[in-house]
């Protein structure tokens, strides 16, 4: 028995069916286009509008205090005394001219209490208001009863858009004058360039004063009643009494208006909907096209269904072919496994040895630490122990002659020397911690007479010449008593030093200059200099040029460490004439007054 045979339906009405089922998918892609390219465009003319917004309010509140200040100028207090004299006159229209071109203002002129224009800027100009009766408008009424006028309209006169700012010459309690500043608009409607977009500026009547479309221009966005025509009538603010209605389709402009504080205008960007609806448009044929190739996709898919009977026996060879592949990738993923078992033990077995080692570094570091602090003591301490060994040595050749007076003054240096030997671990001690102290106002030049005078024996066995260029006055600077006397007695010492490899003449010279940020001090002999080598490295702990019993090679590196912490700077080079010179940048400080509470060591 024979069945009889389905008839199947033509491909291409199946594709049909499925395409009207799936074209409702098109409209909430619209909805949502448009709601997003609306908000963009939105977004986009907001950020333009506020940037011409503060443009415009710039430009006015550029003039807006101009008329206040102008008041007070004798010349025009002296005309209103005197409207009849023409000299006067004279002298206040060139005044206003000038004034007008460095501000650039349109006009500026002085009216008397009855609205009579007495001297304008334009005054030699063949639409010069010098004569003219403009008691008629607003900004003159307002400045009369003793305010600040303000007022857009277009001038009688020269028939050119303008904000005008007026202000009362007061005599006393009485207005003597008013004074008139005129701003042209016609540049702030010039910012705007060849757009789709368009701009509107609107006054409190509704009525258009600036445009970037000239046939917008002194039309009213909405009815006017009767008390604004009135108003529009007696202070003829437009060309017309009467603006024609300007109708703006809500369907093909997107509007957004700010209102300009204090000014009575309102700013406003149009955007044409037909933005929105070209980028929804495109969105819509890209998703079409998407759904067309869709149902092409699945037309494809339709056509290859009548192979799939063919391919079961091929499918089924090859799902069994690849479960032997799965069994064969199984045992090398278990190999792998226990390789990767092996190598995360030994990562920990090395980051175990590596916490050791970073355990040995950390006491390394520690006892480093320690040298380092111990070379530093010994280096610092070298200076002021000789100097007491000097001092005792000379107050006992001086108790063996009876001279107990001078013997005591070396007593009491020694005592001195000793507080600063303390003053000095303790610092060192405080900069181990990376301890901060409280700069002080430092007199400078007793700083470097102490100094000097640590080192005055060993210079004068030296025979070094000292050439001081100083001022007289006492020269304040930030920094630490015992710091700044460390880094001078460093220094002079290590000058001293090059000075002795050197056959005489040998000199050292002391000078200082005032820059902005402060004081610089300069030190500079006539030594051999700093070496390509010592230049690259002097800043470095234990570099020398010295024998290991001459130094340790702490001096500078320390130096160089105190005046940062000073908020100073030190400076190496070779002098042009030869020899080192060395610069130690200060800061300047009020005379005799801490800056924050002395330092204190126990």
């Amino acid at each position: 028995m024979i069945l009889p045979t389905t008839p199947h339906r033509p491909r291409w009405r199946s594709l049909a069916l499925l395409a009207l089922l799936l074209a409702p998918l098109l409209w909430p892609l619209q909805f949502f286009a448009e709601r997003y390219y609306r908000g963009e465009l939105l977004e986009q003319n907001r950020q333009t509008l506020d940037l011409y917004s503060e443009n415009l309010l710039g430009t006015l509140r550029r003039y807006e205090v101009l008329p206040s200040i102008l008041a007070d100028l004798p010349p025009l207090r002296a005309l209103l005394a005197s409207p009849q004299d023409g000299a006067r006159q004279e002298q206040a229209n060139r005044l206003l001219a000038r004034v007008r071109s460095e501000t650039g203002a349109d006009v500026i002129y002085l009216m008397s209490p009855q609205g009579m224009t007495l001297t304008s800027s334009n005054w030699d100009q063949s639409d010069s208001f010098v004569g003219r009766d403009f008691s008629y408008r607003p900004y003159f009424r307002e400045a009369l009863g003793g305010k600040q006028g303000r007022f857009f309209g277009l001038g009688t006169t020269s028939r050119k858009r303008g904000y005008f700012f007026s202000n009362p010459v007061r005599e006393g309690d009485r207005v003597i004058g008013i004074l008139v500043v005129k701003v042209d608009l016609d540049v702030s409607e010039a910012l705007w360039g060849n757009t789709p977009e368009q701009l509107m500026v609107t006054d409190s009547n509704g009525v258009v004063i600036v445009s970037s479309r000239s046939d917008w221009r002194f039309r009213a966005t909405r009815e006017l009643d009767k008390a604004e025509r009135a108003a529009i009538v007696a202070n003829q603010p437009y060309p017309t009494p009467s603006p024609s209605p300007l109708r703006l389709d809500d369907g093909v402009w997107l509007t957004q208006s700010r209102e300009l504080q204090e000014t009575g205008l309102t700013a406003s960007i149009l955007a044409p909907r037909q933005l929105v609806d070209r980028q929804v448009r495109t969105t819509l044929a890209v998703g079409g096209a998407a759904l067309l190739a869709l149902l092409l996709l699945l037309g494809l898919m339709l056509q290859r269904r009548r192979h799939y009977i063919e391919r079961i026996a091929l499918d089924a060879q090859a799902r069994r072919e690849l479960e032997v592949r799965v069994q064969e990738r199984t045992r090398d993923l278990e190999t792998l496994n226990n390789r990767l078992k092996d190598e995360v033990l030994e990562r920990e077995q090395a980051q175990q040895k590596l916490l050791r080692t970073q355990d040995e570094l950390v006491q390394a570091g520690k006892l480093s630490a320690l040298g380092t602090m111990s070379a530093s003591i010994s280096h610092e301490l070298n200076q002021p122990l000789a100097a007491i060994r000097s001092y005792a040595d000379n107050a006992g050749v001086l108790l063996d002659h009876q001279r107990t007076d001078d013997a005591r003054g070396n007593l009491k240096q020694i005592s001195e020397l000793t507080g600063r030997m303390a003053s000095i671990i303790a610092h060192l001690r405080a900069f181990a911690r990376r301890d901060r102290h409280a700069p002080e106002s430092v007199a400078l030049q007793p700083a470097l007479e102490d100094a000097l005078a640590l080192l005055a024996k060993r210079r004068r066995a030296l025979d070094v010449e000292l050439i001081r260029d100083l001022p007289d006055a006492t020269l304040w600077v930030q920094a630490g008593e015992t710091r700044l006397r460390q880094v001078l007695g460093n220094l002079l010492a290590n000058a001293l030093d090059a000075l002795a490899e050197k056959a005489p003449p040998r000199r050292l010279w002391l000078s200082t200059e005032m820059t902005e940020q402060g004081v610089n001090l300069l030190l500079r002999d006539n030594g051999a200099g700093f070496s390509e080598q010592a230049m690259a490295h002097a800043r470095e702990p234990f570099f020398t040029t010295k024998t290991s019993t001459q130094g340790l090679g702490l001096g500078l590196a320390i130096c160089e460490t105190l005046m940062r912490a000073l908020g100073g700077e030190l400076l190496l080079a070779n002098h042009p004439d030869g020899g080192a010179l060395i610069t130690l940048q200060l800061r300047s400080v009020a005379p005799g007054a801490n800056l924050q509470p002395p330092e204190e060591f126990s």
